[in-house]
């Protein structure tokens, strides 16, 4: 017997947040998210999405023991945006049983119908910023400290109850040459004085930087991905938010910040150091062992993840990416970093995915969304 339960006391919230580390815990590919986060989902103190979302978590339970989890999620701001009457799913998380994938599902699209939505879909998380997309392909690779693992069941299970393919994105593993492309180097220096573009990494340093181009360079993040799917703007304290762990995480050997002749943001690239096996190994405490090993992995990376490339609309087809990338690709030639990931881009995003024309990679993960009417 199947029961689902939602999540209402402090007991049930520990349950939800450590039910995947469980689950994982015989799983060297899994990467846990931070405990603090998922035990914080529903504290408007510590999620600044909650203003423009509704949240409830349910916990799936068989004979006593937790065997499955989700979250139900309203993002009224996309909603308003897109004039669609979406409820997400996210952290879905459960053992292979299809009646418990059913039933947890059930509970979100019950949620949704109370509310006057029509259609369920995900997994989505609460912004861009929140891990999104089901795994379908690569599970012999390592998740990214962005990004789910899950088991292959998981597909299998939402299709057999009627769920059809939504978004869909990749993940490159990229080659690190032995040195910087001159095609790029050549180009990215046309492109720099044409366009009179100013590199503001190297100005500063990132905790000087943020104060000054911080909320601007988000803005323009939101303009450069606003056509994106399901894409939800950074607003307010989510912006503060994402600011703070630019400041902690980024190395700024890894990271471009573009203006122009008139102190416009016009692009950015954030490469982020890989924080994976911290994570794995703290399995997503922040103990004091934790705490060195992040530091470690941020000073002086072995592996890294693109975070995210935005060039403002109208700059872009103009080059700009690879002035971005010749900064930074320079710096990880330098550094002796052994290795580069992606994490996801979307099918569909043909800027993103012509800009790495002139670099080596393969495709080493694919995932999707998925979504179904609501009965």
């Amino acid at each position: 017997m199947i029961t689902i339960r939602e999540v209402k006391t402090k007991s049930d919230l520990r349950k939800f947040a450590r039910f995947p580390v469980r689950l994982y815990k015989n799983c060297p590919l899994y990467v846990p998210s931070f405990y603090s986060d998922e035990l914080n989902i529903m504290n408007p103190d510590k999620n600044f999405s909650l203003p423009s979302c509704e949240v409830r978590c349910f916990l799936a339970e068989k004979n006593g023991k937790v065997v499955g989890r989700v979250a139900g999620i309203i993002q009224k701001r996309r909603n308003e945006l897109s004039g669609k009457k979406n409820i997400r799913f996210s952290r879905f998380d459960f053992i292979d049983d299809a009646e418990v994938a059913e039933k947890l599902l059930a509970a979100v699209a019950a949620f949704g119908k109370e509310r006057g939505m029509d259609t369920i879909h995900g997994p989505w998380g609460f912004n861009d910023q929140d891990r999104e997309g089901m795994l379908v392909e690569g599970f012999d690779k390592r998740a990214t400290y962005a990004t789910n693992y899950n088991y292959p069941y998981y597909e299998k299970h939402v299709r057999a109850l009627g769920f059809e393919p939504e978004s869909e994105w990749v993940e490159y593993n990229f080659t690190i040459p032995d040195k910087v492309d001159e095609r790029i180097k050549t180009i990215s220096e046309y492109v720099q004085k044409k366009l009179e573009l100013t590199e503001i990494a190297d100005t500063a340093p990132m905790k000087k930087l943020i104060p000054v181009y911080g909320h601007r360079a988000l803005e323009m993040v939101n303009e450069a991905y606003a056509s994106l799917d399901e894409y939800v703007p950074l607003e307010g304290k989510e912006m503060d938010n994402v600011l703070d762990q630019f400041a902690t995480i980024i190395n700024p050997r890894y990271f471009s910040l573009l203006v122009d002749k008139n102190d416009e943001i016009i692009g950015m690239g954030v490469i982020i150091p890989s924080i994976a096996d911290a994570l794995v190994k703290g399995r997503g405490r922040m103990t004091l062992p934790t705490i060195v090993r992040l530091l470690r992995s941020i000073a002086k990376p072995r592996e890294l993840e693109m975070a995210l490339v935005a060039v403002r609309p109208d700059y872009q087809k103009k080059g700009v990416n690879a002035l971005i990338m010749a900064r930074i690709s320079r710096h990880i030639i330098e550094d002796g970093v052994r290795r580069v990931e992606s994490n996801p881009e979307l099918v569909t995003n043909l800027a993103v995915q012509t800009q790495w024309t002139n670099f080596e990679r393969e495709i080493i993960k694919r995932r999707k969304t998925f979504s179904k009417k609501i009965d």
